[in-house]
């Protein structure tokens, strides 16, 4: 029996997938609230905790007034947390809801635009430029510092910038916007920016940063007060100034993520009543939904430089592992940082499929305060993503060898 077996330069058909309509993504977006929704429900009700539906004021520092269908309640507790979330900062012009949109209402477009300019790239920004580009969108990313997500790593975020070059998007770094009008007769955008470059789209997402969804809640009636952004002060134990009005997630601030507020949330209830916990360790991770996605832990190789740490690092590529070939992503990047003399593991920092996963295995060896030979002493599933831990500690093992 012989086999024809392609080899590499074999040029595979490609074929065109279908691009969902905004119909089709929000159907599936919805759907999954809804299930998720009805989790949430049943997890409170095994719980015996009361959901009560409508929108929450204080009367004073004991007491809410909940208003439902022109109706009120009012309910007394010793303990109040509030986890009221944010709400995308208003654009700075008069919003023209046909063009001109914020995070939580661009999904209400009609169709999708050929052309999106999104100004602000932070973390949201990121995530619907990358979004909108797998649909087919051009889309323009304006923001006015010179880097985005600076937090993260340097070569983390220059391999995004890189795939997302390539899926067309065009970056504007170091740019603010001076002027945005409606071109008349024409359903699209001219955007001016300082510099005295023009751009015309079809729509513009604002996304400029989040404000704590404070505005509605009197929160002077229970004696505490927000920072210009709406934010709220709280101390280690998640407490603010009025010592029975907790606080956690969205509305405190930074990270701002679904796990971190979780975490936060139990530790503001274990404090309300005397329950010994541990605090928030210093291994959280965070997820970036862009495509690809991207997820850290721990310190970045600059903060380390700054801080005068030795330390070397291990590199794996998609590209090496069999499931990164199996999952056709050969762009994968993942990187571990050790400490030069102890050799502990510092930080994980990753970009490609199923990264938000994946860097939970560096997460728990962090936190437990491991080190590079847990990586070379383990063995891992083959096929797996996971398998970049050992390749990634070999680098680096045979680095730190040479020094």
């Amino acid at each position: 029996m012989s086999l024809n077996c392609a080899g590499p330069s074999s040029q595979l058909t490609t074929v065109d997938r279908h691009r969902p309509t905004i119909q089709e993504l929000m159907h599936r977006v919805n759907s999954v609230i809804e299930i998720e929704l009805q989790v949430i429900a049943r997890q409170m009700s095994r719980n015996n905790v009361d959901i009560l539906l409508g929108s929450a004021r204080f009367i004073d520092t004991h007491t809410v007034a909940i208003s439902c269908d022109s109706t009120d309640r009012q309910v007394t507790a010793d303990f109040i947390l509030i986890a009221s979330g944010s709400s995308p900062a208003a654009p700075p012009i008069d919003n023209d809801h046909e063009v001109i949109f914020t995070s939580d209402d661009i999904m209400q477009i009609p169709k999708l635009p050929v052309s999106l300019a999104i100004i602000g790239g932070g973390v949201i920004g990121i995530e619907y430029a990358s979004m909108f580009a797998e649909l087919g969108v051009k889309v323009t990313l304006i923001d006015r510092n010179q880097r985005p997500l600076e937090f993260c790593d340097i070569e983390i975020i220059d391999e995004l910038l890189h795939q997302l070059r390539q899926k067309r998007v065009n970056f504007r770094f170091g740019e603010s916007v001076k002027n945005i009008h409606r071109i008349e007769g024409k359903q699209s955008v001219a955007i001016e920016l300082d510099s005295g470059k023009h751009v015309e789209v079809d729509a513009v997402l604002f996304s400029i940063g989040r404000i704590g969804a404070t505005g509605q809640l009197a929160i002077d009636k229970a004696g505490i007060s927000a920072d210009a952004r709406g934010r709220l002060k709280v101390n280690e134990n998640y407490q603010t100034t009025t010592p029975n009005i907790y606080a956690a997630g969205d509305v405190i601030g930074f990270p701002a993520l679904a796990s971190t507020s979780s975490e936060q949330g139990k530790l503001a209830a274990c404090a309300m009543f005397g329950v010994v916990a541990a605090p928030t360790p210093a291994g959280l991770p965070y997820g970036i939904y862009s495509i690809p996605e991207i997820s850290l832990v721990g310190a970045t190789e600059q903060e380390l430089t700054a801080s005068k740490v030795p330390y070397e690092i291990g590199v794996a590529r998609y590209a090496e592992i069999a499931r990164g070939n199996i999952l056709n992503d050969s762009s994968g990047f993942f990187k571990m940082i050790f400490h030069s003399e102890t050799r502990k593991l510092l930080g994980v920092h990753c970009i490609g499929t199923q990264a938000t996963e994946l860097i939970h295995i560096g997460q728990a060896v962090l936190t437990l305060g491991g080190g590079l030979d847990y990586f070379l002493e383990t063995v891992f599933n083959y096929p797996t993503l996971a398998e970049c831990y050992k390749v990634a500690a070999y680098n680096a093992a045979n680095k730190l060898r040479k020094n």
